[in-house]
């Protein structure tokens, strides 16, 4: 792996070692090593196909891992399941956005706070959520399924959010989303970050990714190819030519 400039990076939160996961006979990760330190957003770019989903999810606890470890907030979670990772802090929201369609917006934040039991907290976290995302308060009665899509990755954000994340897992945040909801996303993940919670972003658009990131992976074919401060990635010919269309 090619690693561009000298970075001075926090202490690591999330600590992935020699990461190996497999699809029946196909390998989707050969070897992969990254770290996410405390208070960064990590961006993980690449093609499709590349493995980035499925390195989140390994990490979640939503895939079996062939090989390597894991280790978030100082312990080894390789095998956790994601019910474990939860109160921990670690928090993924997946592609495709994963919200219930039938439930109602509060329902679905209500989920989010499921294993808190702390009553007044959890109406301020969901006062917080109205903050960055007013027209979810509008919202607050319809079912999930009757939103927008830019609606719909709003509230799987807050839903997110409502389980406190040390680490919270992004997983194409912009997909299929206008230009003008994207751009709201993308300064919502920046105020979440001011606020202590450290973000490992997936995201087909590089330009928005590595322009959002500390530090940045390009995954290629499972394995990874390159490392950085998002700034050095963006301004790399290599990168521009592979995924900035330059």
């Amino acid at each position: 792996m090619e690693v561009l400039g000298e970075h001075s990076r926090p202490k690591a939160l999330l600590e992935v070692q020699d990461l190996a996961v497999s699809y029946g006979g196909i390998s989707a990760l050969r070897g992969i090593s990254l770290t996410v330190g405390e208070g960064e957003i990590v961006s993980l770019v690449g093609a499709n196909g590349a493995g980035k989903s499925s390195t989140l999810r390994a990490i979640s606890g939503m895939l079996r891992v062939a090989r390597g470890k894991i280790r978030f907030a100082g312990k080894d979670t390789t095998d956790w399941p994601s019910h474990r990772l939860v109160p921990l802090g670690l928090v993924h929201a997946p592609e495709g956005r994963g919200i219930f369609l039938n439930m109602s917006v509060r329902e679905n934040l209500e989920l989010g706070a499921y294993l808190r039991r702390d009553a007044r907290e959890i109406q301020a976290d969901q006062q917080y959520c109205f903050d960055l995302f007013p027209v979810l308060s509008q919202r607050i009665s319809q079912p999930a399924g009757t939103l927008s899509g830019g609606e719909q990755q709003m509230l799987a954000i807050s839903r997110a959010l409502m389980s406190r994340p040390k680490l919270l897992l992004l997983d194409e945040p912009s997909l299929g989303l206008a230009p003008q909801v994207i751009e709201r996303i993308f300064e919502t993940i920046a105020e979440v970050n001011k606020r202590g919670v450290s973000v490992l972003l997936v995201e087909q658009n590089a330009q928005l990714a590595l322009s959002a990131a500390h530090y940045a992976y390009v995954l290629e074919t499972g394995e990874l190819a390159m490392a950085g401060g998002g700034a050095d990635l963006l301004a790399h010919p290599a990168v521009k030519r592979a995924y900035l269309g330059e």
